[in-house]
Parts: C-alpha cells; structure tokens; sequence
C-alpha cells in the first residue's frame, strides 16, 4: 500500500513529505523535532515542524486514526474546544518494506500546557480549582454537543491560560462518540469517569511529591462533578418568570454570562402562569459581541459594553409582535435592531442632559442605565421603565459620579 496523505487544507500534504515516515516515530532525528512538553499518552506522540507550523504527530493504527480524525473534524464544525485536525498519514512502511502505524497529525495549539508540566512548580489550590472549573466547563460544552468523551482525564486535556482563568481543551477525542443528543446515562457515565481518572491522576502526582499538601486527590475529583452539574443544570433548566418581570430574566442571563457563557437565543412563551422563558447557550469568541452589535446596529463598542446591549436588545426583541425567529413572514433581527436604536436607545441617552455625561459615550451610559435599571427593580421587585430609571439616575446618581471625578481643591 502507497503512502497516503490525507489533509484537510490542500497546502499540507508537500510540506508533511518532507517528513520521516519511513521511521517508527520513536526513532524520528532530533533535526524533525521540537522540544516541547508532552502529556501521558497510550501513544507515541511527538512535535515536530512542518513548514512554518508546529504539529504533534501521534503514532496509532489506521481505523483509529482515520476515526480520531473525523471526530476532531466534527469537534471543530461545532467550535468545540479541541486540537486542530490536519491530516492522516496511511500506508507507511519502513526501509525493509514493512508496514508501520498510521499517524494521527494536529496543529501545536500555542501558548498550552499539558497538566504534569505546570505541575514541575506546586500549583497552589486556588490554581487547581480553576483548573477544575475550565475542565468543567469543556466538559458542559462536550455534552451540549452531543458529544460522549468516553475518558475525559486530565491527561487528555491541554490547558491555557485566559484572563486570569484557564481555558481547557479536548486533545484525545480517540474514544469519543458524537450523538444527536446525549441521555443523561450517557452524561453521568461520562462525568464518572472524569472523577475517577482525575483523582487517580492527582493521586500519582501527590507520589511524586508535585502536589501541594493542602490538595486532596479524591476530594478534587469529586469536585468537577459538583461544578459540572452546578453548570449542567443553570444552562439547560427551563425557567417560568412573573409576566412582565423581564430584570428576573436579566439575572439569568447574568449568570450565565458568569459562568462563561452566553444567550445564542432567547424564547418567551406567554401563558396565564408566567412567561416561558427557554434559553439556548453558547460560548462564543472574544469580540464576538462587538462584530454583532455592529452588524444588527451599526453601534461601535467595547466589548462588554456590547455584550450588555445585546442583551437587552435581544429582551426587548422578544416583546414584538412581529419578532419570530425562523418565520420567514416575521421582521428580520436587523429590522427590529434598528427600530430598538431608534425607539429605545437614542431617546433614552438624549435623556440624559449632555452637560452631565464627562467623558461617557453613548453606549456607557446606556450600560449605566442598564445598570441602575436592575437594581432599581431588583429593590421595588418588578421591572422599572426606563423613563423612570434616566430620571432617578440624573437626579441621584450622576451628581455624585461627577462629584467623585471632580479634582481635589488645593
């Protein structure tokens, strides 16, 4: 059987020729390598460069591989969290003509770490505990997918450092199983593993003396599935609000937006009971907010300032008569965004008297108002109009805001 490439950008093949396939990945020369830390494996695996790039080549049989790659394949149309997937190496042969594993070939994702290699410096509690959460939250996402891991473990993860937190991502997806929908036997399945891989794990570190005496091994396993179903269950429970209440909504979104997640998409179902609020999650990309608040609006802001106007654009949206998403005969999001531009948030910042506003552009002061909105009605326990909350803000609020700009008297 000839050497066969398969690639999923047309560019990599000519530059992975240039490769060794001729020797067992063990025997690779040092000149094809690249010295950067490893995980544990079942496998051989290796860095190596190809090109400009940077791949870790896994040595592994040819059905397994060719699975493993679609997987990751699958993984990424999904915008889960995982390793890249570049190409399948079939049909190598040594130097003598006999037949040698497959490789599995994905991209180097820069800046990661795998889990013993922050361990050569004791990683504090407060460090393992976010560690927990990130693998929690890939986990969520996983499952959310459809998507059964079949050994999720720390080895099989590779972690990088975001903003203070870590970000955790799949690197084995091998024993993986995709699935319109996972049942909650599945899930805990699942999560039962991870427990026990984890502290199995923690527990050969705690041997070698890497692990921080205040750490306990079993209690940290069984603590990803505290956080995991904590997160399971804010982001999937459907939730009944008083009709009218929408800051109850409010809150919920802001927790979601704590836990790391966000409103892809928002349903309200009126009833005599209550509004049926379903939410739909999802994780989404760093500017994510800016790019779509800019597209519907035309409004340019930072991106948490976006973030909190979406979301109140997306409540206020759900309240039209003629908001139906996926009715071709309802008004399109762009239609109804710019109507709330011109309704909503250019008369309620004209509100606000010019000589009162400093240095705040629009959409600060609309997230101020947003802001006191929620705390108002969070105090009287029912929604404030926006009417009254620019009233209260100018009279009590930003008389002291600009009090507490002003310079100090010499």
């Amino acid at each position: 059987m000839a050497l066969q490439i398969n690639a999923t950008n047309p560019e990599h093949p000519a530059l992975l020729l240039e490769l060794p396939w001729h020797l067992p990945l063990e025997q690779w020369p040092e000149e094809y390598l690249v010295p950067l830390p490893r995980g544990i494996s079942r496998h051989v695996v290796r860095y190596a460069r190809a090109g400009d790039e940077v791949i870790a080549v896994k040595e592994l049989a040819q059905r397994p591989a060719l699975r493993e790659y679609e997987l990751l394949r699958d993984l990424d149309r999904l915008g889960i969290p995982a390793v890249d997937p570049l190409a399948v190496v079939t049909g190598r042969t040594d130097a003598a003509g006999e037949p040698l594993e497959s490789v599995l070939i994905t991209r180097h994702l820069g800046g990661s770490m795998p889990y013993r290699s922050m361990f050569e410096t004791t990683l504090r509690p407060a460090t393992m505990h976010r560690l927990m959460d990130a693998l929690a939250v890939l986990l969520v996402r996983l499952h959310l997918a459809g998507f059964a891991w079949g050994d999720c473990s720390l080895s099989n993860t590779l972690f990088r450092r975001d903003a203070g937190a870590y970000a955790a991502y799949l690197v084995d997806a091998e024993t993986g199983d995709l699935h319109p929908e996972l049942t909650r036997g599945q899930r805990e399945y699942d999560l039962d593993l991870a427990r026990v891989n984890i502290s199995g794990e923690l527990l050969d570190l705690e041997a070698s003396g890497a692990l921080h005496p205040s750490v306990d091994p079993i209690d940290f396993g069984t603590e990803i599935c505290a956080r995991y179903q904590g997160l399971w269950e804010e982001l999937t429970r459907t939730s009944v609000y008083p009709a009218g209440k929408y800051h109850y909504i409010e809150r919920r979104i802001r927790r979601l937006n704590e836990l790391g997640f966000d409103v892809a998409e928002m349903q309200i179902e009126h009833a005599s009971n209550g509004d049926t609020v379903t939410f739909v999650p999802k994780v989404v990309d760093a500017g994510h907010h800016q790019r779509q608040l800019l597209r519907l609006t035309g409004l340019d802001t930072e991106e948490n300032q976006a973030r909190r106007l979406l979301n109140d654009l997306e409540s206020w949206m759900a309240t039209q008569d003629d908001y139906a998403p996926g009715d071709p005969l309802g008004a399109r999001p762009e239609v109804l965004a710019h109507r709330w531009v011109r309704e909503v948030f250019r008369p309620t910042v004209r509100a606000v008297p010019p000589e009162l506003r400093g240095g705040m552009d629009p959409a600060e002061i609309y997230h101020e108002l947003l802001e006191h909105r929620w705390y108002l009605s969070e105090r009287a326990q029912h929604d404030i109009g926006l009417d009254t909350v620019v009233e209260d803000y100018v009279r009590n609020i930003l008389p002291r805001t600009r009090q507490s700009l002003e310079p100090a008297a010499d």
